[in-house]
């Protein structure tokens, strides 16, 4: 089992180290040079096209869901265990400027995101009556390249179990039983009853879940936020202060160890910005490609938008009611310190609250991820293993809640950032095809 540990250490170490981050990073500058900085430009258009289109009486087709059921199915693979723990991880490794690269990294990843969905949407395909596409479909139809697909498939259905099944109902049941005292036995149980009910109906079924649950989720962890920094607001200028100051300098300039310090912000901010919106990963694609729209542009703004919540909003009030909190000064360990800013800043209740939050943030995740790991085996081994699929995924969302699971959370992170490598091979090599129809719809308001 040692060598196991071992083995997935170094190879995690290759795969989230600097050279990926700066790639990640790196293609989302590149988009944004290369698009006129298009999520600056016509962020007023995202709005009108996402948020603003709600409202408006649509008619949808039988062969996929909404482009809000879309958005919310990625949403819910990506909000949880990143917005609440990830944030704090970020802060007390790399300090509250590490906050700062956060954002860096969310400003060019919604350009990356926007590319993902792009593609996905243009190149997605039909099986079965039910629209499918993303990287698995745009690596194959894009650059011609069915072994690339198939690498990222097998590691996409394997970190489904992972991160998006066992992982997600372990961080769950530890947080009721905090909480509540609730065994984790019946959390697993019910939580592969529900699982489930939900992911055997299949992507309808998912989206119409995943639609309801994240904007609830969502609200109500921003409302408790804004609560906690409300009790606070005459600490959120400092706050503020503290994140740009340290994302350039640090408190270790004492020491003479502010480069250290400053690299560490960068990677820590970066690394969490993406752990938190999975920009290039590939994973998110998946889910918009079976969005009901006819323009690969217009389906990339809720992409856009993805990364804006998760990480702009969604992370830095989390961020916020940390450094507004004394639990900052108190040298808590990352686990905790975002439980005890709540807790020290509103009261004990809120470690209920925070119990609640995380278990309906892991199940959106878990609904989300079985889509991913669907498509990927289906992709792979055809229609017929999906069932089989579904079965032991649903499964394997009990064994989850009552086992141990660290060693399976370090091997699915590992598994996550291998995702990004035949990803990121894509998105580069389709890059001109992501201008080409960015610079038509520009042009004509449409994408042809």
């Amino acid at each position: 089992m040692d060598w196991i540990v071992q083995w997935n250490n170094k190879l995690n170490g290759l795969v989230w180290g600097p050279v990926m981050l700066l790639l990640l990073l790196g293609f989302g500058i590149y988009l944004t040079v290369r698009t006129g900085f298009f999520q600056l430009t016509h962020f007023g258009t995202m709005w009108k096209k996402t948020i603003g289109a709600l409202g408006k009486p649509r008619q949808f087709k039988e062969d996929g869901i909404s482009p809000f059921q879309a958005v919310s199915t990625a949403l819910a693979g990506t909000l949880g265990t990143g917005n609440i723990v990830g944030v704090a991880t970020a802060i007390v490794a790399g300090g509250p400027g590490a906050v700062f690269w956060m954002w860096v990294s969310a400003l060019f990843g919604m350009m990356t995101k926007y590319g993902e969905v792009l593609l996905a949407v243009y190149y997605r395909s039909k099986q079965g009556g039910i629209l499918c596409g993303g990287p698995m479909y745009y690596m194959e139809k894009g650059i011609h390249s069915k072994l690339l697909a198939r690498i990222f498939c097998v590691f996409c259905a394997l970190a489904s179990f992972g991160i998006g099944s066992m992982v997600q109902s372990n961080s769950a049941s530890e947080a009721l039983k905090s909480g509540f005292g609730v065994s984790p036995w019946v959390t697993g149980f019910v939580f592969v009853l529900v699982s489930a009910f939900v992911i055997l109906g299949g992507v309808k079924r998912i989206g119409a879940m995943t639609e309801k649950i994240v904007p609830f989720m969502a609200v109500c962890y921003t409302l408790f936020a804004i609560i906690a920094l409300f009790c606070n607001w005459n600490r959120i200028d400092d706050a503020f202060r503290l994140i740009f100051t340290s994302a350039f300098c640090s408190r270790s300039i004492v020491a003479g160890g502010a480069g250290y310090a400053v690299s560490q912000a960068i990677r820590y901010g970066i690394s969490r910005g993406v752990f938190s919106n999975e920009a290039g990963l590939g994973s998110a694609p998946i889910a918009h490609a079976a969005a009901d729209t006819n323009s690969p542009v217009e389906q990339g703004f809720w992409g856009m938008f993805e990364v804006f919540f998760d990480t702009i909003v969604m992370c830095t009030l989390t961020a916020l009611v940390i450094l507004t909190s004394d639990a900052y000064c108190s040298q808590v360990q990352s686990t905790s310190l975002t439980l005890d800013a709540f807790s020290q800043t509103i009261g004990k209740f809120s470690e209920q609250f925070i119990a609640v939050a995380m278990a309906f943030f892991a199940f959106a995740s878990i609904i989300g991820w079985a889509y991913y790991g669907e498509k990927s085996v289906e992709y792979l081994l055809g229609n017929r293993f999906v069932k089989g699929y579904r079965t032991l995924y649903v499964l394997s969302t009990g064994v989850g809640a009552v086992c141990s699971v660290h060693l399976v959370w370090e091997i699915s992170d590992t598994l996550n950032g291998l995702m990004a490598i035949p990803n990121l091979i894509a998105l580069l090599l389709l890059s001109p095809k992501i201008i080409e129809v960015t610079q038509k719809y520009k042009i004509n308001g449409k994408c042809s």
